[in-house]
């Protein structure tokens, strides 16, 4: 895809076409410009007071019990030993870079939810409501930078961006705050600049005319605001003004030192854990990086000894260890979590399957407390014993952190009210 061929597009689009047109016309520009003297300048007044969101996403449904609370000595508990962290818990082996930095993170252990299928608990836990096929609800990252973008008026580029795999997407808010989506190393495929400053000048003239005409005609079933066709211009000439924005250096991740690259892995997780550094640093609001693989029904410990642990410990604990050295940490909330657990009994394949009873996340920095272990489930791991929490719950302290209002209330395009984070209630021990 290319700026002409998009630009030739009809006014009539899907949102899968939206998502790609954003993609598209956004890192046509990321090898165009660099920073300059300015960016540099105001590097350090981009920190202040500047909230920000890290969501570490583990899809698929990671093995909390093998993770974040283990059982040793118990027939659910696995081979895997705990040990001690800087913190007041104690985590898997297989995490040993991650415990040098658990003062900075906390683990709620009495998560309980209901939803125990992949799908659906994706857009719970992303969401802060269960599906209804009547409304599309917004996601965390959608959320969050729709309410943090005041804090940054001079941001041009995208306030929400998805670094790998797939994602919830903007509901009722609108594809302006669709994920921006981009490789680890920050790229897209498929685009070209083909087409000079001139006709490029000339066609987005054009385009935004017969935009504009559109939109004002009046059509049965169609809001005065022009629906859909209003909707992709506000997008298309946000992307274009990335053309001419310095700020897209902060998507270089190969101009990084090799020793920093190294630091996080130089595999597809560790080099999003970086970029999603850099972004923050440049001011976004929300990155989401992905790490697939969870879905582990067989041959589990291996998996994660040999392969998953290694990675995330790697890259996981080089951002928390980075953010705090650049003093980023304390505005930057990190969050970790899948859509749920896996059962504590290990199954006739050596693995375990989907359990949403009694799982574990992770959170940190911001406004939000570390090294401290929330919550308490069975000697087994089969039950909460404390109070139990849910998506709505941990969503609503993550935005009390990041000083979000609660009371926020949104109108969906049906007409219905919607609060922020489903209404759930605040987790007051991890509130700092």
């Amino acid at each position: 895809m290319n700026l002409s061929s998009a630009l030739r597009t009809p006014v009539g689009m899907s949102r899968r076409h939206f998502a790609q047109h954003i993609a598209g016309s956004a890192v046509m520009a990321s090898t165009a410009f660099s920073f300059g003297n300015a960016i540099a300048a105001n590097a350090e007044e981009l920190r202040k007071n500047r909230k920000s969101a890290i969501l570490l996403w583990m899809g698929g449904g990671p093995s909390t019990i093998d993770l974040w609370d283990l059982k040793p000595g118990a027939a659910t508990g696995g081979p895997f030993r705990p040990i001690s962290t800087t913190g007041n818990m104690q985590i898997s082996e297989h995490l040993p870079l991650l415990a040098q930095q658990m003062h900075h993170l906390s683990v709620v252990r009495s998560m309980s939810t209901r939803e125990a299928d992949h799908n659906r608990g994706r857009y719970y836990m992303q969401t802060g409501y269960v599906p209804n096929p009547n409304i599309e609800h917004p996601s965390y990252g959608s959320v969050i930078a729709h309410e943090l973008f005041d804090q940054r008026k001079e941001l041009e580029i995208p306030p929400f961006v998805k670094v790998g795999g797939g994602g919830s997407g903007p509901g009722f808010l609108g594809m302006a705050w669709a994920p921006f989506s981009v490789s680890s190393n920050g790229q897209v495929r498929d685009l070209s600049m083909s087409i000079d400053d001139r006709r490029l000048a000339q066609r987005v003239a054009a385009l935004d005319l017969i935009e504009s005409g559109f939109i004002k005609q009046t059509r049965v079933g169609v809001p005065a605001a022009g629906g859909p066709a209003s909707e992709h211009q506000k997008v298309l000439r946000k992307t274009l003004d990335l053309m001419t924005s310095d700020q897209m250096k902060a998507f270089k991740v190969a101009e990084e030192p090799q020793e920093v690259k190294e630091r996080y892995g130089e595999r597809g997780f560790g080099q999003g854990c970086l970029l999603a550094r850099r972004l923050v640093e440049a001011g976004v609001p929300f990155v989401e990086v992905d790490l697939g693989g969870w879905d582990n029904h067989n041959d589990i410990f291996t998996t994660l000894g040999d392969r998953k642990l290694p990675e995330l410990d790697k890259a996981m604990s080089a951002l928390v260890e980075d953010l705090a050295e650049r003093e980023l940490l304390q505005d930057t909330a990190v969050i970790w979590m899948g859509e749920f657990g896996r059962t504590p009994r290990i199954n006739q394949d050596s693995g375990r399957d989907h359990w949403a009873r009694s799982w574990s996340v992770v959170a940190g920095g911001a406004g939000l407390k570390g090294g401290l272990a929330i919550g308490q489930t069975s000697s087994d791991g089969t039950e909460v014993e404390s109070e139990p929490y849910s998506s709505e719950d941990f969503m609503a302290t993550v935005c009390k952190g990041l000083g979000i209002s609660l009371e926020t209330t949104y109108t969906s395009k049906n007409g219905r009210p919607m609060k922020i984070a489903g209404g759930g209630k605040v987790i007051q021990e991890l509130i700092a």
